[in-house]
């Protein structure tokens, strides 16, 4: 009988000091302290709000106006023939590229958006199921140390339809609200 050990230090490893570290921390314990901080909460008690969408071929003044109109600080854009999610606006972003002179309130939203990158990227999926210990994870640039974000768009399990948006503002909220 043979069991597998993943917590070995393999006779002859080449760093076993980066092993034991790995094996005393593992990215686990990071999502532990978190979980006990959301208790179970999940995306949905953020309570996203719907998305606010917009096509690349809109005016951006027009997308001004509509963030404005909502206090929204990120629109989605998506494809006016498929609805597909092609990429976002994030208001301050705009402001700032505005105030430069490097788009005007007359270009295309196409000129100020953020493009999705779809070829060899994985992307976290983010669903109302997600729980908030995973989504500040994600906000913080994941596990593995990547991009740090500042929203998140929320889909259903599949990405056929966008949800909602979350921001990294509402999880700080929700923290300062929730009892400890």
């Amino acid at each position: 009988m043979t069991t597998a050990m993943s917590n070995t230090i393999p006779v002859g490893a080449s760093n076993p000091a980066s092993k034991m570290a790995e094996i005393a921390s593992p990215p686990n314990a990071i999502l532990s302290q978190l979980a006990a901080r959301y208790r179970g909460a999940t995306v949905e008690d953020l309570d996203p709000p719907s998305a606010l969408s917009c096509h690349p071929t809109d005016p951006i003044s027009h997308a001004l106006l509509t963030a404005f109109e909502r206090d929204y600080t990120h629109l989605t854009v998506i494809s006016p023939t498929n609805r597909a999610l092609l990429g976002y606006l994030s208001i301050p972003n705009l402001r700032s590229q505005l105030d430069s002179g490097a788009v005007a309130e007359t270009d295309e939203v196409s000129k100020a958006m953020v493009k999705f990158r779809r070829k060899g990227r994985v992307y976290k999926v983010i669903t109302m199921e997600t729980p908030l210990e995973e989504l500040e994870l994600f906000f913080n640039g994941g596990v593995e140390g990547g991009e740090k974000q500042e929203f998140a768009v929320v889909t259903d399990e599949r990405r056929r339809f966008v949800l909602g948006v979350a921001t990294r503002t509402d999880l700080e909220e929700f923290a300062r609200r929730r009892p400890a």
